[in-house]
């Protein structure tokens, strides 16, 4: 187990402008294992064209023989792909609470329920060709539906042994009103407690700008009455905790993500109202809700004696040092019910998140973990950044996104598909490019041979070193040597020179990983002193930094650091 110091914390502050890029790259996606097939023989494509996915050997899709409104019934189609003998293949399905099974396919598995839908699976022996299941299906809610397919090598997980497909559609209550696609991006809170009927727990969505989605309050019995000049009203609060609801890939399986319910930390929230039921609206206050328990006191002077409307407004952005966004570059954001009548302090209770939108909270709040512990000596993300001149990490992700996973440098931005969210350790690998590309003011190394790239295999040393770099972002984040994917499948890279199925060298990113996190925690006290050396000194492999810039900037590359690397089979 690894023993991690965490820095005193500090506090979240503003971004200035955006540093230059000095090179153009597209940093390819997390953490391979094993090659799937010989080199060229596997051509599944997982993700859009422009994406930097890798081509798969297996692949799913999904489709729906027509668009159902509520009460209709409809056949969804899988269809996977497989392009070399597996096995075991898992084959899993999901289905939002709109949705329901109605004439279960006896070659799955009786379905389960629970607060994110319906789902079932099946573990199958796949050779080369293409096998379809079918199943009826009833829409029973109005609203955005996202159906999930994931076909996975349960033996051999790899994204390059994988594949995902997703069908979104907003659901009608009339016949033919039901629509391709789903937007989420602006939407109400997700109610706290079960509701009798089908769709407790679903998501809603607006395209309206954020306010209260009720009617308005009846009239107080006493009308408002304006302050009187100099007696202002006495400060109102509104208190709450804002949480999510979301599945993890870590702590679940192939089959079955572990269920979460957190509170988001360091949201920006802001707290709207009208001072009288035909006011217009007004800006009352605004703040970040909690790090660690999700809680907001959101404080306003009313201009009567009870303000008509109440409500707050969550953004998937903190402060101004990380958010994420659809792809229109637009945050999401959640509102909450609204408080009608308001004269004296009030709790909105607890708002939960809309659940259309729990992956992109799940990903704002994983990057909470990583701000607190990000080893730089300023207020922003790296020590060569100044306060109040920060430059944020931003995420892209929307529901059925194929444009995933990378990171570049051309913008900043980390780009994550469909269910990466679902794994905590993907979000942060791909963080920890846009950490590194932060580190080195908008540099990046002419990396070879690196996509695709496998954790676990030789790639080249400039592979190994960026690549190896951010998996150690995501072990030392999550206190472990385990890698994560979208599809609940895992992998422990912990290693020694006795462990089988592993290269050597530092052309491995395993080993380049695992050599960092031991000789951070081992040796340095903690990365903060070789965040702070790579921001002043930039490397293009893992030798580099050993050999000439760490004892150069007075950190330890004697015995036992050597020892560590020796481990680790990496000897210079």
């Amino acid at each position: 187990m690894f023993r991690i110091r965490l820095p005193r914390p500090a506090a979240l502050v503003a971004a200035g402008g955006i540093g230059a890029c000095i090179a153009t790259v597209a940093v390819p996606p997390a953490y391979a294992a094993t090659p799937a097939a010989p080199a060229g023989t596997c051509t599944v494509r997982t993700a859009d064209k422009n994406s930097e996915a890798p081509l798969s050997c297996l692949g799913v899709t999904a489709s729906l023989d027509r668009l159902p409104a509520v009460g209709e019934r409809t056949t969804l189609t899988v269809a996977v792909t497989a392009q070399t003998d597996v096995k075991r293949a898992g084959l899993a399905l999901q289905l939002p609470p709109a949705l329901r099974i109605v004439d279960r396919n006896p070659a799955l598995a009786a379905p389960t329920t629970d607060p994110f839908g319906q789902r079932t699976s099946r573990t199958l022996a796949l050779t080369p060709g293409t096998r379809t299941v079918k199943l009826k299906v009833e829409a029973v809610a109005a609203g955005p539906a996202q159906i999930q397919a994931d076909i996975s090598d349960i033996d051999r997980p790899d994204p390059r042994r994988a594949g995902h497909a997703s069908v979104e559609l907003t659901i009608g209550k009339a016949k033919g009103s039901t629509a391709k696609g789903m937007s989420v991006t602006k939407a109400d809170a997700t109610p706290a407690s079960p509701v009798d009927g089908p769709a407790a727990g679903g998501p809603t969505a607006h395209d309206r700008p954020a306010r209260p989605g009720a009617a308005a309050p009846a009239a107080p019995s006493t009308p408002p009455r304006a302050a009187a000049p100099g007696r202002p009203y006495a400060p109102v609060c509104v208190t709450g905790t804002l949480r999510n609801r979301f599945q993890s890939s870590e702590g679940g399986s192939w089959n079955r993500k572990a269920d979460r319910d957190l509170p988001v930390s360091n949201a920006n929230v802001t707290l709207w109202g009208r001072a009288t039921a035909g006011s217009g609206t007004q800006r009352l206050a605004a703040g970040l809700t909690g790090n660690g328990d999700g809680t907001f006191k959101l404080c306003y002077t009313p201009s009567t004696s009870v303000t008509a409307q109440v409500w707050a407004e969550f953004e998937t952005q903190a402060g101004s040092m990380w958010s994420v966004v659809d792809g229109y570059n637009r945050r999401y954001s959640t509102t909450s019910n609204t408080l009608g009548n308001v004269s004296g302090n009030r709790s909105l209770g607890t708002v939960y998140a809309n659940s259309g939108q729990s992956r992109a909270w799940h990903a704002f709040d994983t990057l909470n973990k990583l701000w607190w512990d990000r080893g730089s000596t300023s207020t922003c993300w790296t020590s060569n950044q100044q306060d109040g001149r920060c430059t944020p990490i931003t995420v892209q992700w929307y529901p059925g996104s194929q444009d995933g996973t990378y990171w570049t440098n051309r913008d900043d931005k980390v780009h994550l598909a469909d269910s990466d969210p679902d794994s905590g350790h993907t979000t942060v690998h791909e963080a920890g490019h846009s950490l590194m590309g932060k580190l080195y003011n908008g540099w990046w190394p002419n990396v070879t041979n690196c996509s695709p790239h496998y954790v676990n295999r030789t790639s080249s040393t400039t592979c190994g070193w960026t690549e190896g770099y951010a998996n150690a972002v995501a072990f030392r984040a999550f206190k472990d040597t385990v890698m994560t994917w979208g599809n609940g499948s895992s992998m422990d890279l912990g290693n020694d020179r006795g462990t089988r199925g592993m290269d050597w060298g530092d052309a491995v990113e395993a080993r380049v990983a695992t050599s960092l996190v031991d000789l951070w925690n081992q040796v340095d006290g903690g990365w903060t002193k070789s965040n702070t050396m790579m921001s002043r000194e930039r490397q293009s492999t893992f030798r580099e930094y050993f050999l000439t810039d760490r004892p150069a900037y007075g950190l330890d590359s004697g015995s036992k650091a050597r020892s560590i690397l020796y481990g680790h089979t990496i000897q210079y």
